[in-house]
């Protein structure tokens, strides 16, 4: 039987995975050019910038590549309709800096899929969300593939309802924000433990969908334990993100080179939404206001990603790491100075 990788010709069963605001078309074509799966975080980009990048990827990749995309309902992408908390004000002053809010708050999403329609890509992901089954439709009978994210085994049991073509199972170890979308305020459950249940709900739902792990793997060990488990493919974030071909700040990647487990946190404070980090002096600051259950003075994703756009801009440009949002993994210790081709050599399956 033709497996997901091999219908979409791969043979390395590890993706790059998608990280809004981490990835460009440069990032994803060398990860291509080693012989993965590269993934462009275009959640938080205008229609017409993904259409670009899509554009300059299919220029210098003959072979598969995939797109992310963040579900988002229109009532929040529109327009803030939540105040910016006094404490954000407050800690916009302490920087002598306006506390502005761009607008709209994240881009429609219905017009970013449009792109996909219009511009077809091998493979499209979604986070945040789950498709209709006629999204899903629309985007196969342009000929691309869709893979969802799951946090949760129920998430999974919908999106091979909706009709998807494999599912990433994300587990609480994943740097960047929880994909899922269901139980947001449950304990989230680490990568063994997503993995155990959803076999076993698929197995008494009778059930199957190729399954992509996610969630702090960043060795050949790692990889090669969840392959004989069953899993498709892994899918890696943070270990690329010191790579020599990553777009984001110096300063970012010398913390990334010193971090440890320990040292990374899920948080709310930066967008309203989970998401695992290296701890900062920002979060260490607000911490009483920050939690697994959702803080009334923390308004929802993506209204606080919107009022805290600036802080972390104006933070980037001052170097200064305390404030910025730091997106890492639990397998951060074992990021390295190297370039695509030599993580992909070091994870390779071999």
């Amino acid at each position: 039987m033709t497996t997901f990788l091999q219908r979409l010709g791969l043979t390395i069963p590890i993706i790059q995975a998608p990280m809004a605001g981490a990835s460009n078309a440069g990032f994803v074509v060398a990860a291509c050019q080693a012989g993965i799966m590269g993934s462009l975080g275009a959640g938080m980009m205008k229609p017409e910038q993904i259409n670009d990048e899509i554009n300059a990827i299919k220029a210098l990749v003959q072979g598969c590549f995939a797109v992310n995309l963040m579900i988002l309902p229109k009532r929040l992408t529109d327009r803030v309709i939540e105040p910016m908390p006094a404490w954000l004000v407050q800690c916009y002053k302490s920087i002598n800096q306006p506390a502005d809010i761009e607008m709209p708050p994240a881009p429609d999403f219905a017009e970013q899929l449009a792109v996909l329609l219009d511009n077809p890509v091998p493979v499209a992901s979604f986070t945040f969300g789950i498709l209709q089954a006629s999204q899903v439709d629309a985007l196969h009978a342009v000929g691309t593939q869709v893979i969802g994210t799951a946090n949760h085994p129920d998430e999974v049991l919908a999106w091979i309802e909706a009709g998807a073509d494999a599912v990433v199972l994300q587990g609480a170890e994943a740097g960047g924000h929880r994909g899922g979308w269901l139980y947001e305020q449950s304990k989230p459950l680490m990568l063994d433990e997503l993995w155990a249940a959803t076999k076993q709900a698929l197995a008494t739902a009778d059930k199957s969908i190729p399954l992509i792990v996610a969630g702090g793997i960043a060795t050949r060990q790692q990889v090669q334990k969840y392959l004989s488990m069953g899993a498709e493919a892994v899918s890696v974030g943070t270990a690329f993100l010191t790579t020599h071909e990553a777009v984001i700040h110096k300063a970012y990647q010398a913390r990334l080179l010193s971090a440890k487990a320990c040292d990374t946190a899920l948080t709310r404070l930066y967008s309203g939404k989970l998401a695992r980090g290296i701890i900062t002096e920002y979060m260490r600051q607000f911490a009483q206001f920050d939690g697994l259950q959702q803080h009334a003075q923390i308004p929802e994703y993506p209204m606080l990603n919107a009022m805290t756009k600036k802080l972390r801009a104006v933070s980037t440009q001052m170097h200064n790491t305390e404030m910025m949002s730091l997106w890492a993994g639990m397998g951060v210790e074992h990021c390295r100075d190297e370039t695509i081709s030599q993580l992909v050599a070091r994870l390779g399956c071999d």
